[in-house]
């Protein structure tokens, strides 16, 4: 599910680079509730709808919201742990129009990106964002090959195909880096009913795909300190118009690696009040080391969280027990650090965590909506 962040993100786009250029009237909210928002006329994600590659690896201008994300979980020759972050966010401003987009010039496109990239060391949280607009160059993704990039950082193919079996990334912070090659292992893996996640009780939802089986080598910089790291890597892509329910107001998503070969996408849209009620919509995926996929509903799967810690003035769970009954998986995900912070434009927490219990493993959190004290 994850990367519900556009909307409210993007929404910075537009204030920095001008509300001239286009002539529709900016959203009305930047809030993560403001998600719930109806979608206009922008094409609906909905149930049925057929994923083709590599096509879909592309953008997809008929729906509001789009993104790339990547996340990885790296170790260094001497045991460090490091982390990564490297996301591509589109925001349509209106739906296409193919007698407006043929008159369209490249200022006057109604596409606009961000770009958010992270490195956690054992020590530090390091992170920067960009932003650019489309039609110029400045950012873009295209499917053959195929190359997704703002400015100078960039995930593309290794070689020149379309798909996402070999990739490289990298990225370049003011005081951190990297430049990664990341190798397939396994299959595709398509979310909910074959690739439609829904996000509430009342449908909204998602087209959503993984490839959650990328083996990693390269090299991470930190302080101009080059460090060669393995390890492994999840990649999701997802779009739409309009994600959440209108009473929805933050996220819980987790994506782990466990070490018997399985792995465990969930997510926890929390309602607008007390999760103990039950106004927390779950859903998720148990996926094989094979690759074959298990839809998990609100009965399959609980995310309880054990432990708060004050981040940037607010109290953030970093310190959960997941269970999925049909797999006997119980076990503890915990922050390998509490302060892996994202202080972009519309600040939320992202980091590594590990895994014990009935099963070891590793994987990545990204928590939003927590208030400030």
């Amino acid at each position: 599910m994850k990367r519900l962040l556009a909307i409210s993100l993007l929404f910075i786009v537009m204030l920095v680079i001008g509300w001239q250029f286009w002539p529709d009237e900016p959203p009305s909210t930047t809030s993560y509730a403001g998600l719930g928002e109806s979608s206009g006329d922008f094409r609906q994600a909905l149930p049925g709808t057929a994923l083709t590659f590599p096509k879909d690896h592309g953008p997809h201008p008929d729906y509001r919201i789009e993104w790339w994300y990547l996340t990885g979980n790296l170790v260094a020759e001497d045991g460090r742990r490091f982390g990564v972050q490297w996301t591509l966010f589109r925001q349509a401003m209106a739906p296409s129009n193919p007698q407006q987009d043929a008159s369209e010039t490249p200022w006057t496109s109604r596409q606009l990106w961000m770009a958010h990239a992270a490195l956690s060391t054992p020590e530090r949280h390091h992170f920067s964002e960009r932003f650019a607009r489309g039609g110029v160059g400045q950012a873009g993704v295209k499917t053959e090959p195929f190359d997704a990039w703002i400015d100078n950082w960039s995930l593309r193919a290794a070689d020149d195909t379309a798909g996402f079996e070999r990739l490289k990334v990298t990225a370049q912070g003011e005081d951190f880096g990297y430049r990664l090659a990341l190798e397939a292992e396994g299959p595709l893996v398509r979310h909910g009913k074959q690739g439609f996640s829904q996000k509430s009780a009342d449908g909204q939802g998602s087209m959503y795909y993984s490839q959650p089986f990328f083996q990693v080598t390269g090299e991470v910089r930190v302080d101009n300190e080059p460090v060669a790291v393995t390890g492994r890597a999840w990649l999701d892509r997802e779009w739409s118009s309009q994600l959440l329910g209108a009473t929805q107001s933050g996220w819980d998503w987790f994506s782990l690696h466990l070490d018997s070969g399985a792995k465990l996408m969930a997510f926890r849209l929390r309602g607008a009040g007390d999760d103990e009620n039950g106004e927390s919509y779950l859903s998720g995926s148990w996926i094989t080391p094979e690759g074959e996929v298990t839809p998990l509903e609100l009965e399959d799967l609980r995310l309880t969280p054990l432990e708060y810690q004050s981040v940037a003035g607010r109290d953030i769970p970093v310190h959960w027990r997941v269970q999925v009954h049909a797999h006997e998986l119980d076990v503890e995900v915990r922050a390998r650090h509490p302060d892996q912070w994202m202080g972009t434009s519309f600040p939320y927490w992202e980091g590594m965590v590990e895994v014990s219990g009935s099963n070891e493993g590793e994987g990545y959190l990204e928590m939003t909506g927590y208030a400030d004290k």
